[in-house]
Parts: structure tokens; C-alpha cells; sequence
């Protein structure tokens, strides 16, 4: 027994320190992301039919096709144009895309793709049951492919949809501490790695960052050392963006207190909450898992009173490192979803309130 730890925090130190290491990029990794550059192309014509023609050439025809809350499950192969690209498109008028992370890797015998960055437009048409703004504005994404075969088989997309609700000034839960707004991508510039990258650092990256990971939700914040003291955390809508370590860690701590047993939830009993892919690629590293994180709700969340539910978390990132340090954190987390498992369905909620405003006229 470590002294001064209660047995379940040893339990759940344990079952960190015993977490799969990362992965890195590899040769087949580095050709399918050439594949998968030849891919994004079709979004650089900001022609419609084009990328859905480049979905159809790209994607396998029994594709699993995954997104974030109200989609969640979309249909087989074309369902990512069709329930995600096309709605975006139809609702944001000069529809365009700009990925500033492009990564590859392989992960216990799996390979995938993955980008972030921004969609943004006009905001004139309704998205996924939310209203327009009627004014420019920014729709955080982020993607994660699995290929087999030089075929995408596994999709996975995050949307930032509580940011651009916040954006537009009809959140209806408590705002976070933190910046809400656009984030930027890496201050270096160098997030789209084009070149092969040197696999020695793809795998420090990947240990580094793991590193890190497995000393999450430990009482001494043990995880400190291995970020930057001038770090960025970009977070997800309803959580915030923080600058500086110590910035930081006034928030991850309270957050994790929020769900009791946060983590992979083993020491529970529970299973299956694990990442999907991870790995390290040059200087950066990615991270998705569809059931990543799990505990159970005993504090306050966004202004959400304690359910005693048990959540799952979407939960994706991507990481810069640099001289031994992590130094930037881009973080998505399905808001939506999450909030949902408290009792609270936002596009309801947006929906209802927008019924009640067109009677009051």
C-alpha cells in the first residue's frame, strides 16, 4: 500500500501504468496518408459533387461511419457526405474546409488517418437541428479513418457543435472558466506532415505522450512534468481553452473529481473504454477512443446538479511536443453527447426554445 492513497487510487494507478503503448507512423502509415491527402483534394474544389465522388472513390461501400451527437451512427460508406459533409455544406454558404493537424499511424495492427481544423462559412441554413446565425461562422472537426487496403473501412468524426451553439449566444448550460471561441492550429506551423517523418521521433512523441496519459487523475499530478509550464489546452465547447500549466491544472483536476473512477473505468469492472487508435508521428501524436473515458457524475457539471449516471466519453487528441515537453493540446470531447447521459438534450432544448420565440412575435 502506497501511503497516504486509498486502495481503489492504487487500483487505478495500476491500470494506467498497464495502458498499450502508442503507436507510431510507419512506411504503410506514411503511404496512406498520401492516400488521404489525394482524398482532402476534393474539398480544395469546394465542389460538391466532387467530394462526394471523392467519398465514393475512397470510402468502402460497408464503411462504419461514426459522428458526433445528433448523428452518432451514420449510414454505410457514402453516410459520411451524405449525413455529415452534405448538411454542413447546405448550412454554411462558401463552405470550406482547412485541416491544420494531418497525421498518420499504426496502432495494434491497425492503421489510420487522422486531420483537424476548421469548416466555416456563412451560417445561414440550420445544422443538425440548430439554428442559423446568420453570420460567418467557425465548425472545429476532427477525423479519424482506419485503412485497409488503401480503402477507408472505419470513420470516426468529432464536431465542435456546443462551440458554434456558445458562438451564436444560445448555450443553455453554465459557461466554462475558460477561453470559448476559434482556437488556432500549431504556433510552429508544421502540422500537416507531408514528409516521411524519422520513426525515433515519432516514438519519443508517442512515449512522451503516453507517458503522460498514464499518470492522469493521480493526487500529486504526477503528469505535470512531461508539458511545457507555458503550455496550450485546446479544449472542447462547454470546457474552455487554457493557457499556462498551471491554468490547466486548475481545471483538470476539478473535472476529474467531477466523475468518480474517471478513466478506463477497469477497477469497476467495467470494459471496452479504451482508445481506438493511438500513435505517435513525427513531432505530434493522436488519440481517439468512441468510449475513452468513463465515470460516474458526483459533482456539479455545467451547472448539471450530480446524477449519479454513468457516462462514457468520445474523447479525441492531438499533441505537439517539442525538446522532451508537450507544449500544445488540441482536445474534442462529443459536449452534446456527454450532456445527454445527464438528462439535458441540447438541440431539444434549442429546438423548444426557438418554438417558444416564434410565438412570443
Amino acid at each position: 500500500m502506497i501511503v497516504g492513497m486509498s486502495y481503489k487510487k492504487v487500483a487505478e494507478m495500476s491500470t494506467r501504468m498497464n495502458r498499450a503503448e502508442m503507436g507510431v507512423a510507419t512506411p504503410t502509415s506514411f503511404h496512406n496518408k498520401k492516400t488521404y491527402f489525394e482524398f482532402l483534394s476534393h474539398f480544395e474544389t469546394r465542389n460538391l459533387e466532387k467530394i462526394e465522388a471523392g467519398v465514393l472513390n475512397y470510402f468502402h461501400a460497408t464503411a462504419k461511419i461514426n459522428a458526433s451527437h445528433p448523428i452518432n451512427a451514420a449510414a454505410q460508406g457514402v453516410g459520411y457526405y451524405s449525413d455529415i459533409i452534405l448538411p454542413i455544406a447546405q448550412s454554411l454558404d462558401g463552405f470550406t474546409r482547412q485541416n491544420y493537424i494531418v497525421l498518420a499511424g499504426e496502432y495494434q495492427g491497425t492503421e489510420w488517418v487522422t486531420s483537424t481544423g476548421y469548416f466555416y462559412g456563412h451560417f445561414n441554413k440550420p445544422l443538425f437541428g440548430i439554428p442559423p446565425s446568420n453570420r460567418m461562422a467557425f465548425l472545429r472537426f476532427g477525423e479519424f479513418h482506419k485503412i485497409e487496403n488503401g480503402e477507408i473501412t472505419e470513420t470516426y468524426v468529432y464536431l465542435g457543435l456546443a462551440e458554434l451553439i456558445i458562438a451564436s449566444g444560445l448555450w443553455p448550460l453554465s459557461p466554462s472558466k475558460g477561453y470559448e471561441g476559434v482556437v488556432p492550429g500549431p504556433a510552429t506551423h508544421d502540422g500537416v506532415l507531408i514528409e516521411e517523418p524519422n520513426p525515433l521521433t515519432s516514438r519519443a512523441s508517442a512515449d512522451l505522450v503516453e507517458g503522460m496519459l498514464k499518470r492522469l487523475a493521480t493526487e500529486d499530478a504526477q503528469w505535470k512534468p512531461y508539458w511545457s509550464d507555458n503550455m496550450v489546452w485546446y479544449g472542447p465547447g462547454g470546457l474552455g481553452t487554457y493557457a499556462t500549466i498551471d491554468a490547466f491544472d486548475a481545471f483538470q483536476r476539478p473535472f476529474e473529481k467531477t466523475f468518480a473512477g474517471w478513466g478506463e473505468g477497469k477497477e469497476d469492472g467495467i470494459s471496452g473504454v479504451t482508445a481506438d487508435c493511438k500513435a505517435g508521428d513525427g513531432d505530434y501524436a493522436f488519440l481517439h477512443g468512441w468510449k475513452m473515458i468513463t465515470g460516474v457524475h458526483v459533482k456539479p457539471f455545467l451547472g448539471i446538479e450530480p446524477t449519479g449516471n454513468r457516462v462514457f466519453m468520445r474523447d479525441c487528441d492531438w499533441w505537439r511536443c517539442s525538446n522532451g515537453k508537450i507544449v500544445e493540446n488540441w482536445c474534442m470531447l462529443d459536449t452534446l453527447h456527454l450532456a445527454l447521459q445527464l438528462g439535458r438534450d441540447i438541440i431539444s432544448e434549442l429546438q423548444a426554445n426557438q418554438i417558444k420565440s416564434k410565438q412570443n412575435l
